[in-house]
């Protein structure tokens, strides 16, 4: 540097010295710029090489907006990539939504786990949800951004807001809906219609828990087969309710109603009540993660037939019960949710039923998932069947139960994504298309 100065001394006493000077300090700018922003981009590459690797799991979120949010980790495929696991989950609260964000440490972070809570305002638009949920989960991330180099490129700002005044519901945390349906097609030789109406009235609170619904449903078709012509219907309605009472962490008491018609199980009317008791292995605030419920339930049914059924009963007053075992987890390696239901007549043990219920979604390696549905009862307990049976026209359209000893459902499936293990750019243009292969087999 000595040197260039005394150069400059030296070409500043000629001619033209000014215009010389001028080219030879750009110069020297030049060189000392392109020296830094070298040195600058060989170090922004170590961070970038050194950036938490995190995957997201969330069901209900839309993950590519928050990964398009947060450019300070690197979102990877797989869990087994991950130096950070996060589980979203999403719950119901008196008011509104509640998302819970499980966050675990793997690998470098290992036993680094925390827990962060996100609730939106109740009348939030979906937009501000998706933000305010993506900057909850940029907070809990911070933990483990400042024990990798990219802290030193991190500006953390506090925005000193006046608290919000507590909200007054003027629905008290009722919640309604009503929908009416309607589906028509046909030919030449057939037409076919299909009614479907339904009005529900939900309220949920930590201590109470109140559902009622109200269904009805029409359905008709009418065949022209040569000279001949054959028309079949069915109709149900339904009238639904519960409440539920909580005792404490694990116990809830309550009683179910309920209210139905139905031509294709020959019930002319049926009105049931039944009180229940639920028990919780896991505490309620575990319930995003894991549930282990047991349900008893006594019922009294009074019940009218359409048809005189095969125990040459018009009318009768039944009394049932049912115990059922359900497990919910949610876990970094799947989710398994499997229910396991026995029921009976309390006048007749022989007349029972079982019912088993499971759905599994597992991570094997490297993208690829096994899923699994399926469901299986053990039918004895079939006391409303007409003791005319079935028409043959009932039989083809199953407009009629028929009898039956056990029912049943399966399907089984592979899926497998693969590709790069880095998912920070997110691009929204013609939507999700390709990047994976899926196998699925239904039986």
């Amino acid at each position: 540097m000595k040197t260039f100065n005394k150069t400059i001394k030296k070409i500043s006493r000629r001619r033209g010295a000014p215009v010389i000077v001028s080219l030879a300090a750009f110069s020297l700018f030049v060189f000392v710029c392109g020296s830094y922003g070298q040195t600058e981009q060989k170090a922004a590459e170590k961070i970038e090489e050194n950036v938490p690797l995190v995957f997201l799991e969330c069901e209900t979120c839309d993950v590519p907006f928050i990964q398009s949010q947060i450019s300070f980790v690197n979102f990877v495929k797989e869990p087994g990539q991950a130096q950070v696991h996060v589980l979203v989950t999403a719950s119901k609260t008196p008011t509104g939504e509640e998302y819970t964000l499980s966050f675990k440490g793997q690998k470098e972070f290992a036993g680094d786990d925390d827990l962060i809570k996100y609730q939106p305002q109740k009348a939030a638009a979906p937009e501000e949800v998706k933000k305010g949920l993506a900057q909850t989960l940029k907070l809990g991330l911070m933990r483990y951004v400042g024990k990798t180099p990219v802290s030193s490129r991190i500006s953390i700002d506090f925005l000193d807001r006046v608290k919000p005044t507590s909200v007054v519901d003027k629905w008290n945390f009722w919640v309604f809906s009503l929908s009416v349906n309607s589906f028509l097609s046909g030919e030449q030789t057939y037409k076919s219609g299909m009614y479907y109406g339904s009005f529900s009235a939900n309220r949920v609170t930590p201590e109470m828990k109140i559902r009622l619904s109200l269904s009805a449903m029409h359905e008709k078709d009418r065949f022209n087969y040569e000279d001949e012509v054959i028309e079949s219907a069915s109709d149900s309605q339904n009238l639904q309710g519960l409440v539920v009472k909580s005792l404490n962490d694990r116990w809830s008491v309550g009683a179910y109603f309920s209210v139905n018609s139905s031509t294709y199980s020959n019930i002319k009317l049926s009105v049931s009540p039944s009180p229940a008791v639920e028990y919780d292995l896991f505490r309620y605030s575990e319930s995003t993660r894991r549930q282990l419920r047991f349900l008893y339930r006594l019922s009294f049914k009074s019940v009218a037939y359409r048809e005189e059924t095969i125990y040459l009963k018009t009318h009768e007053n039944l009394w049932q019960e049912s115990l059922s075992v359900t497990l919910e987890l949610v876990q970094k390696w799947g989710t398994i949710s499997t229910s396991l239901e026995g029921a009976n007549y309390l006048h007749d043990f022989g007349k029972n039923h079982l019912d088993l219920w499971g759905e599994l979604s597992l991570r094997l390696f490297q993208g690829l998932n096994f899923n699994l549905h399926g469901g299986y009862s053990k039918i004895h307990d079939q006391i409303s069947l007409p003791r005319e049976g079935a028409s043959y026209e009932d039989v083809l359209l199953r407009r009629k139960q028929l009898a039956t000893t056990f029912d049943y459902f399966f399907s089984v499936g592979l899926s497998y994504t693969f590709g790069s293990v880095k998912s920070k750019v997110v691009n929204p243009r013609f939507g999700d298309g390709g990047g994976g292969i899926s196998i699925r087999i239904s039986m």
